[in-house]
């Protein structure tokens, strides 16, 4: 008899089962042995949490041993290259020296010109002439909070990442990557001919691009007009999206080129949960030349999507 093969859900576990073990070890370790060596020689941090997708707040205390010191910078380091950032020091309510900071990322956007990598965060301290370098302790990683709104995954000036992690000793660092491949809508804009939309193109180069509004198995081919490096527009008469029936029909808008990307249109740079709701756009009632009249409505899906939802008027028939 063969033995009996695992399903891959059994498989799938077999993997996850040792990864949360290792990690769930990795935290035991951190916080029972690397945290208490080192908490008298660490700056403890409070609060470290990146919520627009490009600056880095922190709130740290000092060791308690540390006087307050003459000025504060956050030292941000990969390999030999190394970026600094202003922070304020100043007392607490019970005599501790406390350190804010709040670092921009992102070179296009004026802040430290961070590259993808794994960037080490530490605090350095200068009084008079004398200096000394402390590490920036992180106990716990940034918790995603409940409510309309999240934390920015991703600049919403570059589409690049940054995300707060910790080593295995606890320390803080900051670990980039760059923007993912994505048509960015900036600007929709509806009138009684048609839909206008500006957009941008973020972690990839298009060549000879061109756009499709794609219904039902129904697609209109748009030339797309550059409007500045990374910044295009696309339009499309309303003439030739009228529906067939009296369901109706809805649009995506899809971006191709001559090297055969493909990307949907729509609008991800943002820290809200439902964009549907929160970035709602009129709807308008046009009568296209030599079709019924009908009820045009550009909105974004859950998923951030731009869709052009095309309805029959009922008294159309």
């Amino acid at each position: 008899m063969t033995a009996p093969q695992k399903s891959p859900a059994a498989k799938a576990g077999g993997t996850v089962r040792p990864r949360a073990r290792v990690a769930a070890l990795r935290n035991r370790l951190m916080l029972g042995v690397f945290i208490p060596l080192r908490r008298r020689r660490t700056a403890l941090l409070h609060y470290a949490a990146i919520l627009d997708g490009q600056t880095v707040n922190l709130h740290a205390e000092l060791p308690p041993s540390t006087r307050l010191p003459d000025r504060a910078e956050i030292v941000l380091r990969r390999g030999r290259r190394r970026h600094t950032a202003e922070a304020r020091v100043y007392e607490g309510p019970a005599g501790q020296a406390l350190v804010d900071a709040a670092v921009l990322l992102g070179a296009e956007v004026g802040g430290v010109p961070v590259t993808a990598g794994r960037w080490r965060l530490r605090l350095r301290l200068r009084t008079g002439r004398r200096k000394r370098s402390l590490s920036l302790l992180l106990l716990q990683p940034p918790v995603p909070y409940e409510g309309p709104t999240k934390p920015m995954a991703a600049s919403p000036v570059t589409g690049e990442r940054h995300r707060l992690g910790r080593s295995v000793r606890g320390s803080a660092r900051v670990v980039s990557s760059g923007a993912r491949a994505a048509a960015e809508v900036a600007k929709v804009h509806l009138t009684h001919a048609g839909v206008t939309v500006d957009f941008r193109v973020l972690g990839t180069r298009i060549e000879e691009p061109w756009a499709e509004f794609v219904a039902s198995g129904r697609r209109v081919e748009q030339p797309v007009t550059a409007l500045g490096a990374d910044t295009f527009r696309v339009e499309v008469p309303l003439a030739q999206m009228p529906p067939r029936g009296a369901r109706p029909e809805h649009w995506d808008v899809e971006l191709h080129d001559r090297a055969g990307r493909s990307m949907r249109l729509g609008r991800r740079l943002h820290d809200v949960r439902n964009p549907l709701r929160v970035f709602a756009m009129r709807s308008l009632a046009i009568t296209p030349q030599g079709h019924p009249p009908m009820i045009v409505q550009p909105r974004y899906t859950p998923a951030g999507n731009l869709r052009v939802t095309c309805t029959r008027m009922p008294e159309a028939g």
